[in-house]
C-alpha cells in the first residue's frame, strides 16, 4: 500500500514517534519520595530509590511499559525500606540517648 505521493504506508503513531502503542500516562515515578527519603532517612536506600525512579521515564520512553511499572515499584519499595529505617535508628538513637542520660545520673558511690 502507498498513499498518494507514492511513500509506503505504515501503520504505527501517526506523529512519528516509533510505533509504539504505550497504554496512557507513565507511571508516577515517585521521585519526590525518594530524594526526600534519601535527605530526612536513610541514605543508601534512598540512593538505590533515586536511581530506580530515574529509570522509570527512561524505560517508558523506550517503549517498555511493563519495565518502567516495575521500576516505578520499585522505586516506592526502596523508598519505603529507608522511611521504616530511618524511623527505626532515630528512635533506637533517641532510646540511647536517653538511656546515656540516665546511666550518667545514677550514682555509683551509693552502691557500697
Amino acid at each position: 500500500m502507498t498513499d498518494n505521493q507514492g511513500l509506503p504506508n505504515y501503520s504505527g503513531d501517526p506523529q512519528g514517534g516509533g510505533g509504539f502503542n504505550n497504554p496512557g500516562p507513565p507511571p508516577s515515578n515517585n521521585l519526590v519520595w525518594a530524594i526526600l527519603t534519601t535527605i530526612l532517612c536513610c541514605l543508601p536506600f534512598g540512593i538505590v530509590a533515586i536511581v530506580k525512579a530515574n529509570q522509570v521515564n527512561t524505560l517508558w520512553a523506550q517503549g517498555q511499559p511493563a519495565a518502567a511499572q516495575e521500576a516505578a515499584d520499585a522505586a516506592k519499595k526502596w523508598s519505603i525500606i529507608a522511611a521504616i529505617v530511618g524511623v527505626v535508628l532515630g528512635i533506637l538513637y533517641v532510646l540511647l540517648l536517653v538511656l546515656g542520660v540516665f546511666a550518667a545520673s545514677v550514682d555509683v558511690n551509693n552502691y557500697r
